[in-house]
């Protein structure tokens, strides 16, 4: 599936997807917990991408975009872990980590090329 090149789109559905995987685990009280931070941290990259493209000037834009980074970092925590808690669905998982490594990556290219 081709990926959306708004990346405030392309943020939200992330975090739509990662709601949509914390639905299908079993109610242990690990997941749930885990998944609480996992629906935190997904939603805090969109957030504060969204927040940095209404800059309130060259600072506040990077300081934003590396909450964005870090959120996203964040995130992929919480998808390793429960991931290896959750091996059925691997599938999920797994497109979710790539999806996060991705949404770092763009960030932090980002970052990089309006620092210079």
């Amino acid at each position: 599936m081709e990926k959306p090149y708004d990346l405030e789109e392309r943020t939200f559905l992330f975090a739509k997807d990662c709601r949509f995987y914390v639905q299908k685990l079993h109610k242990t009280t690990s997941n749930i917990e885990d998944s609480k931070q996992l629906v935190r941290s997904s939603g805090s990259v969109g957030a504060n991408y969204i927040e940095a493209n209404e800059k309130l000037g060259e600072k506040d834009f990077s300081f934003r975009l590396k909450i964005a980074r870090k959120e996203a970092k964040e995130t992929k925590y919480w998808l390793r872990l429960l991931q290896e808690l959750n091996p059925e669905h691997k599938d999920t998982s797994e497109s979710l980590l790539y999806e996060v490594e991705e949404l770092r990556k763009i960030l932090s290219a980002i970052i990089t090329k309006t620092s210079k």
